[in-house]
């Protein structure tokens, strides 16, 4: 007790330098938390990927689209359980900061591969019987105020044209986790339009999505589909639906490894700023720690009396860094992120990491004053003015 009473009060002495330390501390803390949760919601889309399902694609690229008959052939392969068309649509609603997915699939076939996706059923019915019916995702709804029954008209990009959709359904996700920013519509509308304006272009599709029956069979459907269209005019990749999302943040994964690293950036100059702390503090209290030798207190305990009040100073800034991060990171979604992110949320990794960063910090920084405390003699401590 009277140890903690100690550090307490050494910690408390120079109250102005000690809250400025805190309040560094907080900012970098809370400013690494903030990162690490922008990092972390880039690979949202992938994290949440089925290990069941497949995309099968172009193997040249996306730009390239693959023939409607793919389909059946795929379904013919052993362990397929089923076969879905997705088709990115890039349509502009409004303008072009107000963007989100939109995709044309084969709504019942695709829908029942996606289980995290919850209708209400009156609401589902409605959507399968309107051509131009539209399914949107609760958190898109939210986002732009859209109500089953509002008009949705698009304006093509890859598909020249004005197109006008209503919202059948708002589906909500199975859990707070599933992401559901997204727009879909009926297939059949698309490639109908296709065959009206743009024969050349019907009858084509983007990629499948594929169920495969056995997790353990996903590698062997993978070959085998791409095996089945191998010479072909339009041969397939094949790969999971976890990987064909981290090719997307492949695209900018250089971006995202550099705010990965800014963050670890920022920890190494709070790190730089408490050690000039603990030093200034341990070069003023040299002829105290003498002091504390003569009286048959040894090394040891001036040692951990340093390290512990560095520690202290830092678990208080730790703490209160972790306590604001997720308001922080709310805030900055609300302002800045609800356009850029489908998910962002301050996971318990990230706060596990900010007390780690903060504990490290507390020892790193008192590394140096604390030999340089244990190793001064008694005569020239006292002998020292700070």
């Amino acid at each position: 007790m009277f140890f903690l009473k100690l550090v307490a009060r050494n910690a408390l002495r120079a109250r102005l330098r000690t809250a400025l330390t805190v309040l560094g501390l907080v900012i970098a803390l809370a400013a690494f938390g903030l990162l690490q949760t922008v990092v972390q919601a880039w690979y949202a889309g992938a994290e949440a990927a089925s290990p069941t399902r497949l995309v099968t694609r172009n193997s040249i690229s996306l730009v390239f689209p693959l023939p409607i008959y793919y389909r059946d052939r795929i379904r013919a392969i052993d362990g397929v359980r089923s076969v879905a068309v997705s088709n990115w649509f890039g349509g502009v609603w409004r303008d072009e900061r107000s963007f989100f997915a939109q995709f044309a699939v084969d709504s019942p076939t695709y829908f029942a591969m996606y289980p995290e996706f919850v209708f209400k059923p009156d609401e589902w019915a409605d959507f399968l019987r309107d051509r131009r019916g539209a399914a949107v995702g609760r958190q898109l709804a939210d986002l732009y105020g859209f109500k089953v029954g509002d008009r949705l008209p698009l304006r093509g990009t890859i598909y020249p044209g004005n197109h006008e959709f209503t919202i059948r359904a708002i589906y909500e996700g199975r859990d707070p986790g599933t992401i559901t920013r997204q727009m879909y519509f009926h297939y059949d509308y698309l490639n109908e339009y296709l065959q009206q304006r743009f024969p050349r272009g019907a009858n084509n599709v983007g990629v499948f999505v594929v169920d495969v029956t056995d997790p353990a069979k996903v590698a062997d459907v993978a070959r085998a589909i791409d095996a089945e269209f191998a010479n072909s005019l339009a041969e397939t990749l094949t790969e999971t639906e976890k990987a064909f999302q981290l090719s997307f943040v492949a695209m900018v994964e250089t971006i995202v490894q550099v705010i990965s690293g800014v963050s670890y950036i920022v920890i190494a100059i709070i790190l730089a700023v408490a050690a000039n702390t603990m030093a200034m503090t341990a070069r003023e209290r040299l002829s105290e720690y003498a002091t504390l030798k003569a009286l048959g207190f040894g090394p040891p305990f001036v040692a951990r009396l340093i390290l512990a009040e560095s520690v202290f100073i830092a678990v208080v800034g730790g703490a209160i860094a972790i306590l604001l991060t997720p308001a922080i990171a709310e805030a900055f979604f609300n302002s800045v992120g609800r356009t850029l992110f489908v998910r962002f949320r301050v996971e318990p990794s990230t706060f596990v990491l900010q007390a780690a960063a903060a504990l490290a910090v507390g020892v790193l920084a008192a590394l140096v004053p604390m030999v340089r405390s244990v190793r001064v003699r008694i005569v020239e401590g006292l002998r020292h003015v700070g």
